[in-house]
């Protein structure tokens, strides 16, 4: 038992008996690293079992010196883009309209099956010119709150 300072700076650092608080502390730091993927579960249990069971800040240390500290793959996040573009919006937007085309070609020329195929495929210009604009108009202003206006600004 130690009775002050000077007693304890007799004691090497690794030989210092734990406490609970500094059990606790590692088996948190061994849940953490189950949860980021580092441990198996059986790992987990073994390990836990060797912080319930150790004395000495020497024996908590070995159990997690080979967890690395930081989190796995700390890398910053990119920001989301979406499934579709602008790009992929004009590119149907563009075969669309040529398929359209080639249909109303065929039309004129005196296809019944061609001329309702043209009005299907217009339909489909339509709607793909007017979901490019929104992607378009999306991609110039991204994360865009669609909340109230500030003070003053509203007419």
């Amino acid at each position: 038992m130690t009775t002050g300072p000077a007693e304890e700076r007799a004691v090497p650092p690794g030989r210092m008996r734990a406490s609970h608080a500094d059990r606790d502390q590692v088996i948190s730091a061994l849940k953490t690293a189950f949860v980021q993927g580092r441990l198996a579960k059986d790992e987990l249990d073994a390990r836990v079992g060797q912080a319930l069971a150790s004395r000495t800040h020497a024996e908590l240390a070995v159990i997690t010196a080979d967890i690395p500290a930081g989190p796995i793959g700390a890398r910053p996040v990119p920001p989301a883009r979406p499934l579709l573009g602008v790009k992929s919006g004009v590119c149907v937007t563009t075969l669309a309209a040529l398929l359209a085309a080639v249909l109303w070609a065929a039309a004129a020329a005196g296809s019944a099956a061609a001329g309702a195929a043209a009005l299907a495929a217009t339909g489909v210009v339509i709607f793909t010119v007017s979901a490019t604009g929104y992607q378009l108009r999306e991609s110039r202003h991204p994360g865009r709150s669609a909340g109230p206006l500030p003070p003053g600004t509203a007419s």
